[in-house]
């Protein structure tokens, strides 16, 4: 790869710390929120579904607006949006006359930049001249969960050392990563997404292509994989280690998070050597057993650990299936990119909400929720395997598929 590529690639690792950010770090505020504003609990749970909402609609808007202006544009926009977000959560609370308002407001410009990231950071990526592009993809959607992990650890050390009471100037200092990686993202190079003299396809043509179907069930599956355990992952941190629930708000989704980082890792520097949909079957099956071994333990430590066994599994199933859709549907472009995010993102209120209706008809009973949402391994296996077939029947040779 090209040195100057390389920059690129780094400021698109950055882009998803800069999403992890967006996404994880006012959850750390919510019980302030509510002590210092006096803002019900019930509407400050809200602002996830806001932020995640918000992202969806641009999944769905970027097919259409970021071929007309541009990457470079679209990245610099969204990297301003998020900087812009995060300082107005700074100081809008205090000029309006709701503080709540305030607030929402401010999520929904950081929840712009964050739903334009997610759609432009991995064509990005993939365009670029790299020696192995599943391994690339791989690497970089790892960065998100360390952007994840550090989030939580530096934002709960300032609390610690510097106090709660100055969130503000921690929310500043956070927009700092958007806007310093923006003014990467001026200067350097971005590779034509579709090949010069190439065209892109059609809307229609795309939702024709059999291969689109499978791999929006797969990214559809993936995120609700992840978040179906995700989510929940505090309760089980709590019950299996018999820790508070602020501690336990750390350490589950940290240990999902790093454990989901560590396998994105691990394909990013050893994924040459592997087939690219065997490895996905492979994790396939273990988020599978991870789904068993938290709803069917008798004892809680082993229900934590298949949080962490899940956070493992799923690594590779979001990126892998963005390599696959780049690899076997070829002139996708953003088209193809933006639908793929909205589909996990679809995926990722699916799993969450599943579990937690289940949980509810089951007079609370979580282990049931899990369990009955082992529907969504099972769904993904069964779409790696159809993927599979087209390639053995050579209908979509393109995915080169050992």
């Amino acid at each position: 790869m090209k040195a100057d590529y390389k920059k690129t690639v780094n400021a698109c690792f950055i882009g998803y710390i800069v999403q992890a950010v967006v996404n994880n770090f006012v959850p750390l505020l919510f019980l302030t929120f509510q002590s210092q504003y006096g803002i019900p609990l019930s509407k400050i749970t809200f602002l996830i579904t806001f932020n995640f909402s918000i992202q969806l609609v641009i999944d769905l808007l970027a097919a259409k607006f970021v071929d007309k202006i541009g990457y470079r544009a679209s990245a610099l926009s969204a990297h301003a949006s998020a900087a812009l977000g995060l300082c107005m959560l700074a100081f809008l609370p205090e000029l309006t006359k709701d503080p709540f308002i305030g607030i929402l407001i401010s999520v929904v410009v950081y929840a712009v930049g964050g739903g334009l990231l997610e759609v432009i950071v991995s064509p990005i990526v993939e365009a670029c001249p790299t020696d192995n592009k599943e391994a690339a993809m791989s690497l970089l959607h790892s960065f998100y969960c360390w952007g994840h992990v550090g989030v939580v650890l530096l934002s709960t050390m300032f609390f610690r050392f510097v106090g709660i009471g100055h969130w503000k100037i921690l929310a500043c200092l956070w927009a700092l990563v958007p806007l310093l990686n923006m003014l990467a993202f001026f200067k350097v190079p971005i590779a034509p997404i579709i090949e010069e003299g190439g065209q892109g396809l059609s809307f229609k043509e795309l939702l024709k292509n059999k291969v689109f179907w499978l791999l929006m069930l797969l990214m559809l599956c993936a995120g609700s994989c992840e978040q179906a355990v995700s989510q929940w992952a505090s309760a089980f941190a709590e019950a299996g280690l018999g820790i508070s629930k602020t501690a336990g708000d750390l350490a589950g989704p940290m240990f999902f998070a790093i454990m989901m980082g560590l396998s994105r890792a691990f394909y990013g520097k050893y994924g040459d050597k592997m087939d690219l949909v065997r490895f996905m079957k492979i994790s396939g099956v273990l988020c599978l057993c991870s789904y068993l071994l938290i709803s069917l333990s008798p004892v809680p430590v082993p229900s934590l650990i298949g949080c962490g066994l899940c956070g493992l599994s799923v690594g590779i199933l979001w990126p892998g299936t963005f390599s696959l859709g780049s690899a076997g549907i070829k002139g996708g472009g953003t088209m193809m990119f933006a639908f793929f995010a909205l589909a996990g993102d679809v995926g990722c209120s699916v799993g969450p909400t599943y579990v937690g209706t289940v949980t509810s008809l089951s007079d609370g009973n979580m282990k049931q929720g899990i369990l009955f949402a082992c529907v969504f391994p099972i769904l993904l296996l069964a779409g790696l395997m159809a993927v599979r077939k087209v390639v053995e029947n050579k209908e979509n040779p393109s995915l080169g598929i050992q």
